[in-house]
């Protein structure tokens, strides 16, 4: 009797401790809450981090993440307005803003990710396939500006003919562009995520590639794009080198004709001391002039171990004789 009488508090303790802790929860601050009775959502969405309570056994509380949340969709093949073949990888940011709806449509995070699959992809489908590649490509036309300025540098002179062709081919001007498109994904996908009380951020293509078939053929055509402008600037570079040359040629026939002038100038010079001196010394002394004049014709024209036999009447020895 005693033993009952002491185990009966314990009992109602322990139910009581139980009864707290069922009805206690707390929700931190990256999470929301809806609470369910029997299945079916009671009162409003509980996103307030903190202690809170509900009724112990027959209500469940539903955690939801309040933060934002990626999607990575998978890549698409989609054929553009100009029958373009190009894959497409979009990933996107979504958040829960309607918690009590989410649960009472989609109910969990994985269902709503397949919902969004379906939702995004025809979306980015319906964008791309009514754009040319173009606006897939590029966000504005800051290219042409840029080969403008190019062209009117080239006009003016100020850079080398062919050089706006590193950045050149047919250009095709941007009428939307690669984050209009984006905007676009994003205004047509929200209307059908809004009745699952799910938000969409923004959505962004983050990579677009060719169709296998096609895109052998696109970097063959890169490839003879930029032979044929290797080829180009090769061209201009030696009719460039080819302007240097000449100038070198130019200014060296030059520089060797002044040099030549220079020389002949101090050569007459030279030749004309010489025959000054060769007068005076013939002035002061006639024969000794002969005689040095005649020695040197000799030396010139008798090589050296030579044997001649000439006539005593010959002239040539008239000198060697009178010695």
């Amino acid at each position: 009797m005693r033993n009952g009488i002491l185990a009966a508090p314990i009992l109602l303790g322990v139910l009581a401790l139980f009864g707290v802790n069922a009805s206690i929860y707390t929700l931190p601050e990256w999470e929301q809450a809806v609470i369910t009775q029997f299945g079916r959502p009671v009162g409003s969405a509980v996103t307030k981090a903190g202690l809170h309570f509900k009724l112990p056994l027959i209500q469940e509380v539903h955690r939801l993440d309040n933060r934002i949340l990626n999607w990575d969709g998978a890549p698409n093949q989609i054929p553009t307005k100009d029958k373009k073949y190009i894959w497409v990888d979009t990933t996107a940011r979504w958040r829960i803003v309607d918690p009590l709806l989410f649960i009472q449509t989609v109910q969990t995070e994985a269902s709503a990710v397949r919902r969004l699959n379906g939702i995004l992809d025809s979306a980015t489908r319906d964008t791309i396939s009514n754009q040319n590649l173009v606006e897939a490509v590029r966000n504005s036309n800051a290219l042409l500006e840029k080969i403008k300025v190019k062209l009117e540098a080239q006009r003016k002179g100020e850079i080398l003919p062919g050089a706006e062709d590193e950045v050149t081919g047919e250009i095709e001007p941007v009428s939307v562009g690669r984050e209009e498109l984006s905007s676009i994904i994003i205004r047509k996908a929200k209307k059908g995520l809004k009745e699952f009380g799910v938000d969409l951020i923004d959505v962004q293509l983050r990579r677009i590639s060719y169709e296998e078939s096609v895109e052998a053929k696109v970097y063959e055509r890169m490839i003879s794009e930029r032979q044929r402008i290797a080829q180009k600037i090769r061209s201009v570079g030696l009719g460039e080198h080819a302007k240097i040359q000449g100038k070198i040629n130019k200014d060296l026939l030059g520089i060797e004709s002044e040099a030549y002038r220079k020389a002949q100038a101090i050569k007459g010079e030279a030749d004309g001391r010489a025959i000054r001196i060769y007068a005076q010394a013939m002035n002061a002394d006639p024969e000794f002039y002969e005689f040095i004049r005649t020695l040197e014709a000799y030396k010139k024209g008798i090589p050296q171990d030579s044997t001649l036999i000439l006539s005593t009447e010959n002239k040539f020895l008239d000198i060697l004789r009178k010695r």
